[in-house]
């Protein structure tokens, strides 16, 4: 299969239909298309290739799965997703991990980190954020002096009271927090986090943040992060065009934009090569 023919069906399909394509192709060549795409492709294009063949909770399940397995974790992976999903994609996230990998996602992240970082992704793997959309005025106040209180005021940071507020408070109710916060602190909130943590821990609540805020945004910065400077996180910058692909790709390309004033298309094709350029250049669609 020439890899013209697998950028020209593949990045011009919806999961939907890749799906599709599969089953077909079981049916009428009795291989398992994965299976033979992954003997034939090699490098970063066929890390995109595989990556399309999978369903939304499937591809989310499997970056996991390799960002835990292995020598050394790759936190970010935990953080990008885990933050950025919604209860239900968290859910069907941590089912499908089950029955791919036979393992329960709680006890693996549980096995590969440790200290306030595991508390904060145990309990975004909970998914009990409140996604209503209503604001307690009353408890929004009262919040941002709970992490003013833990944080900028005190000796040392009490994290809990920054992880039972990020983690269970809706995103309308957080933003009016974020406001109330600037109010009292004179601060950013995440200027504090900056100042008040260090390392996954600062990089998680970071990421909640972000997101609540403007989550396109989030995967601009995350895009632009991973091809900015020496060398390129193919890891980063694969794993967000797969997944985000069908999801909200246009907003981030316009918060790209207005976020660097240049278009995410020039930003990839200056950064990669070859079939891995043009797969992905197709999935960024047009330049604009």
């Amino acid at each position: 299969m020439q890899n013209a023919t697998i950028i020209e069906i593949l990045a011009h399909r919806t999961i939907a239909q890749r799906q599709k394509i599969k089953e077909a192709f079981k049916q009428s060549v009795g291989k398992d298309l994965l299976d033979c795409l992954k003997s034939e492709l090699t490098g970063n294009f066929e890390k995109v290739v595989v990556g399309l063949m999978m369903s939304a909770p499937v591809y989310d399940a499997y970056e996991l799965r390799n960002a835990i397995k292995g020598a050394g974790t790759e936190e970010a992976c935990l953080i990008d997703i885990l933050a950025s999903r919604s209860n239900a994609e968290k859910k069907e996230i941590i089912a499908t991990y089950k029955k791919e990998h036979g393992k329960s996602l709680e006890d693996d992240v549980c096995g590969d980190t440790s200290g306030m970082f595991q508390r904060v992704l145990v309990s975004l793997l909970a998914a009990g954020r409140d996604e209503s959309t209503k604001v307690d005025e009353a408890q929004a106040v009262q919040d941002a002096k709970d992490i003013y209180e833990a944080g900028e005021a005190r000796w040392g940071t009490d994290e809990v009271k920054f992880l039972t507020v990020l983690s269970v408070r809706n995103r309308n109710h957080l933003l009016r927090v974020f406001q109330e916060y600037q109010k009292i602190s004179g601060r950013d909130i995440e200027d504090s986090i900056k100042r008040e943590m260090s390392g996954c821990l600062e990089d998680v609540f970071l990421a909640i943040v972000k997101c609540m805020k403007n989550k396109p945004a989030f995967f601009a910065e995350r895009l632009y992060k991973s091809m900015k400077g020496l060398g390129t996180t193919d890891s980063v910058l694969i794993r967000i065009m797969v997944a985000r692909a069908e999801v909200d790709m246009l907003d981030i390309k316009a918060e790209f934009l207005k976020m660097y004033g240049k278009t995410l298309h020039s930003f990839i094709k200056g950064d990669t090569s070859g079939d891995y350029r043009k797969i992905l250049l197709e999935l960024c669609g047009g330049e604009k």
